[in-house]
């Protein structure tokens, strides 16, 4: 009886438990060319995950560039592009913005290289 008056009183269930929120950060890295093997990764930030050999210091560089995936520089001359030159492709969401970008080192703009480069090691 008690529990009916309960129910009948207007009590609510506790809520359900949130479900874990999405990582703020959530890239696919393949790393191509130069002499070292290609390599693959998944890194998340915020929370810090995926298959990142180093997924905390790699977060922390990508975190504290500012705009580490803006486009290319307009009208800069492209140096010829050798086969060795490592590239960095890499695609996924931060903070919302869909990336689907190259990085390729001693390519177009070297600048983009150096902000975040150290993630592609």
């Amino acid at each position: 009886m008690c529990a009916a008056a309960a129910t009948a009183c207007g009590s609510t269930a506790a809520p359900a438990a949130s479900p874990a929120s999405a990582p703020k950060v959530s890239l696919d890295i393949k790393i191509t060319g130069g002499t070292a093997k290609a390599e693959h990764w998944t890194l998340r930030c915020e929370p810090t995950g995926g298959s990142h050999p180093d997924a905390a210091a790699a977060c922390r560089v990508l975190l504290g560039a500012k705009d580490p995936f803006a486009p290319v520089s307009k009208g800069l001359m492209c140096p010829m592009i050798l086969a060795s030159t490592r590239v960095a492709r890499v695609t996924g969401t931060y903070f919302g913005q869909q990336i689907n970008t190259t990085f390729v080192r001693n390519g177009c703009d070297p600048v983009r290289w150096a902000k975040i480069g150290q993630i592609f090691n």
